[in-house]
């Protein structure tokens, strides 16, 4: 069966969106996930299938978070190779003088006219990478401590998207890949 990993956007944030581990992994497993491990409290899964696309995974995961927590929880889901694709981007576009190194992974791949609005936009220190379904964020000298997302690459580009940072995605990629 198949491995993915989901990315779970918008979670325990503030008293309404609460889902707790244990809750992901249950609603995980009526979704028919085995295998389902988590990875710290942000919504990061991962879960073998029968399913063999990414849509249809993802289809059957927010059903089942929506049923369980109560709220829509919008999820990227990727397959090892592609997460593993992700983590050796970001090691490629990196940059010596980075402070922060975000990434946007989305759930479906862009618009290239969106791409290009977004990749026109950029500044004398910062820059976006946009590579398939992830947008790297690197930020250099002057970032502003907080501030995940100073370019709006979601709204940008259109797609549902939820970021993590570089060393979460190493993680996972080392671990779950």
């Amino acid at each position: 069966m198949p491995t993915y990993v989901a990315f779970l956007r918008a979670i325990n944030l503030g008293p309404n969106r609460k889902f707790p581990k244990g809750d992901i992994v249950t609603a995980t497993e009526a979704a028919g996930g085995t295998d389902v491990e988590t990875y710290i409290n942000t919504g990061n899964v991962r879960l073998t299938s029968r399913a063999r696309s990414t849509d249809k995974v993802t289809e059957v995961l927010e059903k089942a978070y929506l049923d369980q927590a109560g709220f829509a929880v919008p999820t990227i889901v990727l397959t090892t190779a592609e997460l593993a694709a992700v983590a050796g981007d970001a090691e490629e576009v990196t940059r010596p003088d980075l402070e922060r190194h975000y990434l946007y992974l989305l759930k479906e791949e862009p618009a290239a006219d969106r791409v290009a609005a977004l990749l026109a936009k950029e500044g004398a220190t910062d820059q976006v990478v946009v590579r398939g379904r992830a947008a790297h964020v690197l930020l250099g000298p002057g970032y502003q401590a907080g501030n995940v997302d100073p370019w709006g690459v979601e709204k940008a580009l259109g797609v549902v998207a939820t970021n993590r940072n570089l060393n979460v995605v190493r993680t996972l990629a080392q671990k779950w890949c």
